[in-house]
C-alpha cells in the first residue's frame, strides 16, 4: 500500500512550457501535505512495475497473469441498492463504450453514467463517435494507481473536447473511484475537462488507513468502505474529478496494461510512467449493451487464474 498519496497525477498540461498540479497530496506517516519535490521522488519506488511485484503481461509469452492481486475480492454489499451507483446494472439498449487494445485479446466494454454524469457521457460519446481515440495511447500508466489516455499528442498537454475547449462536467457524490472506474483528468478543476481520461486499478484499503484519510478530510460511506476494502480504488480523488464510467468487461486487461513496463519518459515531468513500449488503443466506439454478464470486479476474472491464462495478442504478429 503507498505510504504516501499521490493525488496529484492525474493532471492534464495547459501548456507545453509547464506541469499543473492538482488534486491533494496526503502525507499519511505525519499526516502533513508533502511537496510536489518529495512526491516525484516516490514515485518510482511507490509505482513501478518492479516495485508492485509480479507483473500481469508476461513479456516471455504474453499472457495475463492475475495472481498479483489475489488480495482482491467482491465486495458484500448489495449492489443495486447501494449508496454509490458505480455498479448499477445498465438497461438493454443503453449505450456503452467498447475499447480495444492493440495487442490484447478481447475488448474492454464501460457502463456510462450519464444520469450523473451527463456532460462527461456526452463528450465521450461524441469523442468516440468521431474515431478521436482510435490510435491514440495510453502515456501516462501507474501500477496499483490507474492508466491515463485521450491525448492525440500522447504528452499529457493536448486533447479537446467535442466543444472544441475544456467543460466542466462536475461531480456526483454517487459515483466512487473504485477499481475500473473511468474519470476525465484535469488541470486541477472539473471545469479543465478535456478528452483525456484514466481508468482506475488502485488497491485496497484498510480501516487504519482509511482513517487516516479521513482524519485529512475525507468521508467515506459504509458500502465505499467495504469496495475500497476489497475491490480497491482511489478514493483520494473523489470530489475532484469527473466520473462517468465503470468497466463491467475486460477489466483483466486493464490491470494486465497497468503493469507494463514504464520509464521517466516526459519532458513535462520527472514521474517515472511512460511507458516503454506504446500501449494502442486500436479502437473505441459506442455501442449497446445486450444483456451480457456483468463482471464489475478483478476478482471476477480469478477463477482459476492459477491454472487458467488468458492469452493476448502476440505483439511481434502486429
Amino acid at each position: 500500500m503507498f505510504k504516501r498519496i499521490l493525488a496529484a497525477l492525474l493532471c492534464t498540461v495547459m501548456t507545453a512550457a509547464a506541469v499543473t498540479s492538482c488534486g491533494k497530496d496526503i502525507d499519511t506517516d505525519d499526516k502533513s501535505s508533502s511537496s510536489s519535490e518529495e512526491a516525484a521522488e516516490n514515485k518510482e519506488d511507490e509505482t513501478s512495475p518492479a516495485a508492485a511485484g509480479n507483473t500481469a503481461v508476461s513479456a516471455a509469452d504474453g499472457t495475463i497473469d492475475l495472481s498479483r492481486f489475489a488480495d482482491r475480492s467482491v465486495p458484500d454489499i448489495d449492489l443495486e441498492n447501494a449508496s454509490i451507483k458505480n455498479f448499477t446494472a445498465p438497461e438493454v439498449g443503453d449505450d456503452i463504450i467498447i475499447m480495444k487494445f492493440k495487442d490484447y485479446e478481447g475488448e474492454v466494454k464501460i457502463r456510462l453514467f450519464p444520469e450523473y454524469a451527463e456532460l462527461g457521457v456526452e463528450n465521450f460519446v461524441g469523442l468516440a463517435e468521431k474515431g478521436y481515440y482510435d490510435g491514440l495511447t495510453f502515456h501516462r500508466i501507474m501500477a496499483d494507481f490507474m492508466i491515463q489516455g485521450g491525448d492525440p499528442l500522447g504528452t499529457g498537454t493536448g486533447g479537446e473536447s467535442i466543444w472544441g475547449e475544456k467543460f466542466d462536467g462536475g461531480v456526483s457524490d454517487k459515483l466512487t473511484h473504485a477499481a475500473g472506474t473511468i474519470a476525465y483528468a484535469n488541470s486541477g478543476a472539473t471545469s479543465t475537462n478535456g478528452s483525456q481520461f484514466y481508468i482506475v486499478t488502485g488497491e485496497v484499503y484498510d480501516d487504519e488507513y482509511l482513517g487516516m484519510l479521513e482524519a485529512n478530510g475525507y468521508s467515506f460511506s459504509d458500502d465505499i468502505k467495504k469496495v475500497l476494502a476489497t475491490a480497491g480504488g482511489a478514493p483520494w480523488l473523489d470530489g475532484g474529478y469527473t466520473v462517468f464510467g465503470q468497466v463491467y468487461e475486460g477489466l483483466d486487461i486493464i490491470f494486465a496494461v497497468q503493469d507494463v513496463e514504464v520509464y521517466q519518459g516526459n519532458a513535462f515531468s520527472a514521474e517515472v510512467s511512460t511507458p516503454a513500449k506504446p500501449v494502442v488503443l486500436e479502437y473505441v466506439k459506442v455501442g449497446k449493451y445486450e444483456g451480457e454478464e456483468l463482471k464489475w470486479f478483478i476478482a471476477d476474472y480469478m477463477d482459476g487464474a492459477s491454472d487458467t491464462e488468458k492469452k493476448t495478442e502476440a505483439s511481434d504478429e502486429n
